[in-house]
Parts: structure tokens; C-alpha cells; sequence
């Protein structure tokens, strides 16, 4: 297993990043801004983004496996790197999910704890309605995580 840093070219995985943020536009306002992790297991199976937001803060931005891979660890492993990659760097990493039950798990099994939430962030930013689980995303919820 392999973890890479992409400094060039970060649309080449445009694929993946759209399974984690539906809307490209969305995904434009921090890719070129953000540091881009990309896991490799003989080929690609996960990548995430994280940009800065203050001097003591990151923020994880997208995190994705394609979905034969997904519930085998490599998200959790890219989280445990990026986590001890930035620890000497920021304070605080903070993620924003939609309000579904098993992404809320994920995060907070991963060290994450609820922070705050941003309402109707999903309704207000994106140009179509967002459903995750059978459940309509309407609020961001953020979770944060001490580094």
C-alpha cells in the first residue's frame, strides 16, 4: 500500500472525487487549493482533499474509494495518515458531512466528534437535491478532530 501526494493534474481524478461531492462546481472552489492524497494498493482505490482554512486548522474536504473497494479500510488508513502527516502542522481537522447515520459512524470512529452544523448548506449550495441513504442532505454537519 502506497499513499502519494498529486500536486498537478488533480482533475485526472474527477471520477472519484465526484463519488464524495456530486457537484464539480463544488469540488473547483477547493481542489487547486487543496492537497490532494491519493492510496494506492497495486491500483487506485481511495483518494481525499484537505485545504487550509485557518493557521491551526485543515479541513478534510472529500474522501473517496471506489465502491468495490469501500468497507476494506482504505478510507480509515488515508484518515490515520493525513491525520499524522498534518499533526505537526495544524491543531484541529474539521470534515463536513451530510446528516446520514453510517457517514457519522465512519468519522466518529475515526476519532472525529460532532462540532457544529451549517443549516440548509446543501439545499442553498448545490443545483439539485442531494440523497444519501434514502435521506435528503439539507444541513452540513461538521466534525472535528484534534490533532
Amino acid at each position: 500500500m502506497e499513499i502519494k501526494i498529486i500536486n498537478e493534474n488533480k482533475k485526472q481524478f474527477i471520477d472519484l472525487l465526484l463519488l464524495a461531492d456530486e457537484q464539480e462546481s463544488m469540488i473547483d472552489r477547493y481542489l487547486e487549493r487543496g492537497e490532494l492524497f491519493a492510496l494506492y494498493d497495486n491500483d487506485l482505490k481511495s483518494i481525499c482533499v484537505v485545504t487550509e482554512e485557518s493557521p491551526d486548522t485543515c479541513e478534510l474536504k472529500s474522501i473517496a474509494t471506489y465502491e468495490k473497494w469501500q468497507n476494506m479500510g482504505y478510507a480509515g488508513r488515508l484518515i490515520q495518515y493525513i491525520s499524522s502527516y498534518y499533526k505537526d502542522k495544524y491543531r484541529t481537522m474539521l470534515v463536513g458531512t451530510g446528516d446520514v447515520l453510517s457517514t457519522l459512524r465512519f468519522y466518529e470512529n475515526n476519532g472525529f466528534t460532532l462540532s457544529h452544523r451549517i443549516p440548509d448548506f446543501f439545499t442553498d449550495n448545490y443545483d439539485h437535491l442531494i440523497f444519501e441513504e434514502g435521506v435528503q442532505l439539507v444541513d452540513m454537519v461538521y466534525l472535528k478532530k484534534e490533532l
